[in-house]
């Protein structure tokens, strides 16, 4: 093993929504900080989610096998790279409601309190939409909590045939809305991410180093089990080991609870952190489903997501319970999850005979139907050996299946007045499965607790002093909007944190 000659007041592990955002905060004060990322920068042309290409299984898979509950091997949908997810997310970045940070009660569970509100978060999504260059409007959304400010930029256009829907859902008594969406105002590459936004910003100062090929694979203590002294790494298969006083977690709800484990030692022979049992547990990670609409004009398929619809989100008056969010998908050549529904496709090949798979997308508008999953203890990560494993079984499906049935019904209705779709016949649809692994939190939680949780409010680890996770590990409940906003406003809370703690 080689042991770098260099020490560091802060070391990055993972460069996404957490730790490129943190890395953004803590780069000018001048603290030496050390960045370790498992991937390099992601190629232009890999970026490019417009390409019919993203049809193909695999493109955005890592290059690794996890296995499931019952010992099957997949390929999980990660993105190993400088900016980790958010170089292949839609950039929709919306808040967690007021509600959300409550205890809620499901039709298949509770959903806990969080131990920190959304008073405490508000201020850090004001910042986190600067910083990401938010483009939206508040415009009727029942749902949309107290803004302290604006959206730093207004909407981007809508693609035409969305505006057409749009106009008739909103004719229907509901209230389509405007999705917040984190954007460069690039032509070639609209879509923001923690890339633009944190790393790049990071490395103008010269305190901060980035090391990529970086995978790391242990963190070592002092004896007493009080402090993790040492960040082991593999670069070019040689090991590598970094030493800091701060250590920083970013690699990802499963990856992060992995490393704890896979980190055992005398003081902490369930893993770093574990002596609540925590790690690795409740994981969550969203129920998802693709709904397609049958035009009969052609769209340009690659235009971004637009609106969204909560008249839902809290239930309505058959459903007294949460069922969720609705969003467009964008085109359906641009969003790669589709990549991971080639039944769709074909089930919508009986309905335009004679359309190949580029057609067939342009002929079609997508939505995204996403009801949050309850943390359960048996939803988990675990570590045998050098086999990651995880165990996840869908929950809360009453009201996901409500929501999807009722959209479709939404749908059908609208339909009827407009010349441009296939009205009158099937929606096809398909779940997202295991392998995807967008969404995905819950496995570190926080909380007052540590017989409960795994870290306190400020994200540092209850046995490990100068150990903190910033990715959606911290999560102690889902919701049913995209985590990536909350990652990255609660980066920028815990990086005031540090601030203060460095002095």
């Amino acid at each position: 093993m080689i042991i770098d000659d260099q020490y560091y007041d802060v070391i990055i592990i993972g460069t996404g929504a957490g730790g490129g955002t943190i890395a953004y905060k803590l780069a000018p004060t001048g603290k030496r900080i050390l960045i370790l990322e498992r991937g390099d920068f992601m190629p232009l042309e890999e970026q490019n989610r417009t390409n019919v290409d993203i049809f193909k299984r695999e493109r955005y898979h890592a290059p690794e096998q996890w296995y499931d509950g019952v010992g099957e091997p997949f390929s999980p949908q990660m993105n190993y790279a400088i900016g980790g997810n958010t170089k292949i997310y839609a950039a929709v970045l919306q808040r967690r409601r007021e509600q959300d940070f409550e205890e809620v009660q499901h039709q298949s569970g509770v959903s806990p309190a969080w131990c920190l509100k959304y008073a405490d978060f508000e201020p850090y999504y004001s910042q986190a939409e600067q910083l990401y260059k938010v483009h939206g409007e508040l415009n009727g959304d029942p749902t949309e909590p107290l803004h302290s400010q604006d959206y730093p930029f207004g909407a981007i256009a809508q693609e035409p045939q969305i505006t057409t829907i749009g106009q008739a859902i909103a004719q229907a008594g509901l209230h389509p809305s405007t999705l917040p969406l984190g954007l460069t105002r690039q032509v070639d590459d609209p879509t923001n991410d923690s890339e633009v936004s944190g790393i790049i910003p990071s490395l103008q100062h010269t305190n901060v180093t980035l090391k990529t090929k970086a995978k790391v694979t242990c963190l070592h203590t002092n004896p007493s089990g009080s402090l993790v002294k040492g960040v082991e790494a593999e670069i070019e298969g040689q090991s590598y080991l970094f030493m800091g006083d701060l250590i920083v977690l970013a690699c990802g709800a499963v990856n992060s609870a992995a490393l704890l484990l896979k980190s055992a030692n005398d003081p902490h022979p369930q893993g770093l952190a574990n002596g609540s049992e925590q790690v690795g547990r409740n994981l969550m990670k969203s129920l998802m489903t693709a709904v397609v609409q049958l035009s009969k004009k052609p769209n340009s398929g690659t235009f971004l997501r637009t609106i969204y619809v909560h008249d839902f989100y809290w239930g309505d008056e058959d459903f007294p319970y949460p069922m969720g969010n609705i969003q467009n998908t964008g085109g359906l050549l641009g969003d790669i999850i589709f990549a991971e529904a080639p039944p769709m496709f074909s089930l919508m090949a009986k309905f335009m005979p004679g359309f190949g798979l580029k057609q067939l997308a342009t002929r079609s508008i997508g939505w995204w139907i996403q009801t949050e999953d309850l943390p359960d203890e048996n939803n988990r990560v675990s570590i045998e050996g050098d086999k990651l494993s995880v165990h996840y079984t869908p929950n809360n499906l009453e009201a996901h299946d409500r929501l999807v049935y009722r959209w479709i019904e939404v749908l059908k209705g609208v339909e009827k007045d407009l010349d441009d779709f296939q009205g009158g016949i099937m929606h096809p649809r398909s779940e997202v499965p295991l392998q995807v692994m967008a969404n995905q939190c819950g496995t570190c939680r926080f909380g007052d607790d540590p017989a409960t949780s795994v870290l306190n409010r400020d994200c540092r680890t209850h046995e490990l002093d100068n150990l903190y996770v910033v990715d959606g590990s911290f999560f102690p409940s889902n919701a049913s909007v995209s985590p990536a906003l909350t990652i990255i406003a609660n980066a920028l809370r815990v990086g005031d944190h540090l601030i203060q703690r460095l002095g």
